[in-house]
């Protein structure tokens, strides 16, 4: 059972440096994502809204990619004995529940971005007008929060996996 109301480990105050071979789009989407998450844990919605414009610049497909990893990841620490749906629909909750300093966010983006990351979401069918960054960013915060982790470390996990992913032949 998880704590109802987790404590967020704090941001680091030490600047990160993101490997020189990433290319410059995927340390921007680095860069963004970092300080989005620091901007929920210090609960500043101009410096969220900063972050989350500077990732709407960017690849939207590839920053999604990189969120919907952070997501799944962290939902398989958090649920380690197993996912079911009450976890989903408890991590929704404190999530929804946790975003109110955002009040132009909806409860369906949140549903969408843990569908999404579980892959059970019928993306062809959906009429999105615009990604989902804010909802998802919103989400991982909850999980990191659960966890205790730091973001660097899953952001980091999540681009390699992310690399890896595209970078393997399909037969």
């Amino acid at each position: 059972m998880t704590d109802p109301s987790p404590a967020a480990v704090p941001p680091s105050t030490v600047p990160i440096t993101w490997p020189a071979e990433w290319p410059a789009e995927v340390r921007r989407i680095a860069d963004a994502t970092n300080d989005a998450l620091a901007a929920v844990a210090a609960g500043d919605p101009i410096a969220f809204d900063d972050a989350v414009e500077l990732l709407g610049r960017s690849d939207s497909a590839q920053a999604g990619h990189v969120h919907a990893e952070m997501v799944r990841t962290l939902l398989e620490e958090v649920y380690s004995d197993g996912l079911t749906g009450e976890n989903v629909q408890e991590v929704l909750g404190r999530t929804v529940r946790g975003a109110h300093w955002l009040p132009n966010l909806d409860i369906a983006g949140f549903v969408e971005v843990l569908t999404g990351a579980l892959g059970v979401a019928d993306t062809e069918e959906q009429a999105r007008s615009r990604p989902r960054p804010a909802h998802a960013l919103l989400v991982v915060a909850d999980l990191l929060a659960v966890r205790r982790g730091r973001a660097e470390t899953y952001l980091r996990r999540a681009l390699a996996e992310v690399h890896r992913a595209e970078t393997i032949e399909m037969p």
